[in-house]
């Protein structure tokens, strides 16, 4: 078995660094964001966030049997390092994975404030000051998540006008870019188990992409997600059917699992297809890019394995001249960690906020004014992910029944 545990010896005093504890929370905002921190005998300690849901705060607590004592400036490594040590659960793909990608994150944050350089400095480059935000939005009470749930609103909240009122609403907070779900209750009348649209499905959806674009025009870029929802030929009809609407993308329109079939999907139309989130590691994605089954490729840092997996992933979507969104449904510490990433890749597109209805996000970080302006966020110049937390509003947004760090 490969051991990727410290081997060198070899290191200069002022970075001879050691952790001495790496701890989790579960903060309840509109979704459950684990936040995680690395702790060190330097007295810095890195903040990071794993995707959202269950599972993840045991495993991060796992890993101090084999992660105190080593030198967090080895980030890379000590990724490797967890997916070694925990093969046996999983730790190629799934939960395992999500934890070292928060795990990472905080180490790059406390690489950075050792070594007095921001994040994306210590990712190669700095490609732009600001990182653009496109905002998910929900029309009216349309959605509400529980457990990982949807739980659908009456039938009017889904209608063309409440889109389109909310559409007008997010653009006049200064967003040039904005995401809908378009999956909705209606799908499931014919059949709630196979994914087939009918074809007045298929009319009520054209009729709220309609009345959008007849909202906010062709100069704000609009997406809608499908939640992995539709058959083939369903997702097929769908696409072609949007294709006048000129839309930045269409997102997750069949399940992920099968790659033909997602190439099947995008290639049928000139609408962009998106996909990308719920897929683990750069081996899950690369045939996707390099077969072009994908428009645009959306992985989440903090589930695919963290920041310089995402950079892999990033260098395989630029040889195939494919820009990269990625998904983010965190606190502002992921956003941040996204934001950094924004910097430091040539091929970013633009970046999800969704947390709009949170209306203490800005609160958990100790700063005077919000993190999004104008629709977009600017990229910190201080050591580290250049955030700090608000330990108070941590303590009074913690999930119930939980304890903080």
């Amino acid at each position: 078995m490969r051991d990727y545990s410290q081997q060198t010896t070899n290191r200069d005093t002022d970075r001879d660094v050691s952790i001495t504890g790496i701890e989790s929370c579960v903060v309840e905002g509109n979704f459950e964001w684990n936040l995680i921190k690395v702790k060190t005998d330097a007295g810095v300690t890195g903040i990071g966030e794993s995707y959202r849901g269950g599972g993840v705060p045991e495993l991060v607590e796992y890993t101090n049997r084999f992660l105190v004592g080593e030198n967090p400036l080895d980030v890379e490594r000590l990724v490797r390092h967890i997916f070694q040590e925990m093969s046996g659960h999983g730790g190629t793909t799934g939960k395992v994975v999500t934890a070292a990608s928060g795990i990472e994150i905080a180490l790059w944050d406390v690489a950075g404030k050792v070594l007095d350089l921001p994040v994306y400095q210590l990712l190669g480059s700095k490609y732009r000051d600001e990182v653009r935000m496109y905002c998910d939005c929900h029309a009216g009470e349309a959605y509400a998540v529980e457990d990982g749930a949807t739980a659908y609103a009456e039938t009017e909240a889904y209608s063309p006008e409440a889109y389109a009122a909310e559409a007008r609403r997010v653009v006049d907070m200064g967003f040039s870019a904005l995401k809908f779900d378009l999956d909705l209750a209606a799908d499931n009348d014919n059949d709630p188990y196979n994914g087939r649209l009918t074809n007045s499905a298929i009319a009520e959806k054209r009729d709220i992409v309609a009345a959008v674009r007849e909202e906010i025009g062709y100069d704000v870029d609009l997406a809608f997600d499908c939640h992995w929802d539709y058959s083939v030929e369903s997702a097929k009809r769908l696409a072609r059917e949007l294709e006048e609407f000129k839309l930045m993308w269409l997102e997750d329109l069949i399940p992920p699992e099968k790659m033909s079939a997602q190439i099947e999907v995008t290639k049928s139309t000139t609408t962009p297809v998106a996909t990308g989130e719920n897929r683990f590691r750069v081996f899950e994605l690369t045939d996707l890019l390099y077969e072009h089954g994908v428009d645009i490729v959306t992985p989440d840092p903090t589930t695919v394995g963290g920041l310089a997996e995402t950079m892999r992933i990033a260098d395989r979507a630029e040889e195939n001249y494919i820009p990269m969104s990625p998904h983010n449904v965190c606190s502002p510490v992921g956003t941040m960690a996204c934001v950094h990433l924004g910097a430091a890749v040539p091929n970013f597109d633009l970046l999800e906020f969704h947390a709009l209805e949170v209306d203490w996000w800005d609160d958990l970080l100790v700063r005077d004014d919000p993190l999004i302006q104008d629709g977009v966020i600017e990229v910190p110049e201080a050591p580290g992910l250049g955030i700090e937390l608000d330990e108070a509003v941590v303590k009074e947004h913690l999930l119930e029944g939980t304890s903080g760090f």
